[in-house]
């Protein structure tokens, strides 16, 4: 088959597309590779404006007084050239409704063209769209990465980005996505329980991972337990982080002699899997109710990962609690509690590390996730 990938906000097209590879099919992959983080493409959008610091300034300003960004206009035009590029494929995936960074009118117009120079269109939900939001904006819905905003509704400039989903130019594009797509697959169990009973629902298909690039670092646990958070400055309330920072400034004080304690800020992707390699323990989320990709990868490599792991994953999976990952919740005394536990068990660390990588490899491994997708697609 030849399938064309759209968008790329966390590796997980690129594994995906690995995944298709060596199962034989053509695959092109194209993104603007998500700002700063620079996930490679095929075919990268590119901006000069991002590239500049100065340009930066000016086109932020320009947002705020004028609601123009030019970033968009870059990759509009970028698009026009390479647009012959993108024709005659057998399959074409969206990883979002807002794939390329485009405005919703410049999105209609780009999809119009995919929509009539290729055969079928599938939409992938692993991260926000009209639906999602709508749904965790009920606030009756479980917990979800809105949550600190229904509880503090102050928090709304944090949340910007999220919202403009529900805006009407956004639920346009929506709108004529649906009309347009043959079917929504959900990367995990956050996405899933709001799509379950909806038409358009294809299933859930878990997040590839490359286990082959990704090595399996067996932990040693007899000198200091190394527990890692990499935060990241404009999610890091939509993951919680204040919980995690408060756990850790207890844990030092207690358990200064047993852990060596590392907390970064906006570190550089390569930076980040760098340092986190020689951690046991990473705290990744507290608002999730299974993995997502970073988590996933984290535990590829046998790292103990505090994230989503609520029952309904549990029992989509038949697992039993703390064996494979750490169900992590917005409560620092629980928090607190499972460290300590760890901390004080580290015949539990190495447990939990090979049943991880063993999970990874049972239930994500990337050349079984994308036949999966094809038997998906093909059917649809």
């Amino acid at each position: 088959m030849k399938i064309l990938l759209i968008g790329e906000y966390s590796r997980l097209h690129n594994s995906l597309k690995e995944g298709l590879q060596n199962l034989g099919h053509e695959v092109t992959l194209i993104s603007y590779g998500d700002g700063m983080k620079q996930y490679p493409s095929d075919i990268l959008l590119k901006s000069k404006i991002n590239k500049n610091k100065l340009l930066r300034k000016i086109n932020n300003l320009s947002i705020r007084v004028f609601k123009k960004d030019f970033i968009k206009v870059e990759f509009k035009n970028h698009l026009k050239k390479v647009r012959n590029q993108l024709t005659d494929y057998d399959v074409v995936q969206l990883i979002n409704e807002d794939a390329l960074n485009l405005t919703p009118k410049d999105s209609i117009n780009f999809l119009n063209f995919i929509v009539n120079k290729n055969k079928k269109m599938f939409l992938l939900v692993c991260g926000e769209d009209y639906t999602t939001i709508s749904f965790f904006l009920k606030g009756n819905n479980g917990h979800s990465a809105l949550t600190p905003l229904i509880e503090n509704p102050k928090l709304k400039s944090r949340y910007s980005f999220s919202l403009k989903y529900i805006s009407k130019p956004y639920k346009k594009l929506h709108n004529y996505i649906y009309q347009h797509i043959n079917g929504v697959i959900c990367s995990d169990i956050d996405y899933s329980r709001i799509f379950k009973n909806k038409n358009s629902f294809l299933g859930l298909i878990p997040n590839p991972i490359n286990v082959d690039t990704l090595e399996y670092i067996p932990l040693k646990t007899d000198e200091k337990i190394n527990i890692f958070h990499g935060i990241n400055s404009l999610s890091s309330i939509k993951k919680g982080s204040k919980f995690f920072t408060e756990a850790l400034s207890i844990i030092k004080k207690k358990y200064g002699d047993k852990v060596n304690i590392i907390e970064t800020t906006n570190l550089p992707y390569k930076e980040y899997i760098n340092i986190y390699n020689n951690a046991h323990i990473l705290l990744d989320q507290v608002y999730a109710y299974d993995q997502g990709f970073n988590a996933l990868e984290a535990m590829a490599k046998g790292k103990v990962v505090f994230t989503g792991a609520e029952q309904e994953w549990l029992n989509y999976y038949n697992l039993v609690e703390d064996t494979v990952a750490i169900n992590a919740l917005p409560d620092v005394n629980y928090l607190v509690e499972k460290l300590e536990w760890l901390i004080n068990n580290p015949d539990q660390i190495q447990n939990i590390s090979k049943n991880a990588r063993q999970f990874i490899e049972a239930h994500h491994h990337y050349k079984e996730v994308a036949k999966k997708y094809l038997a998906t697609w093909q059917s649809n």
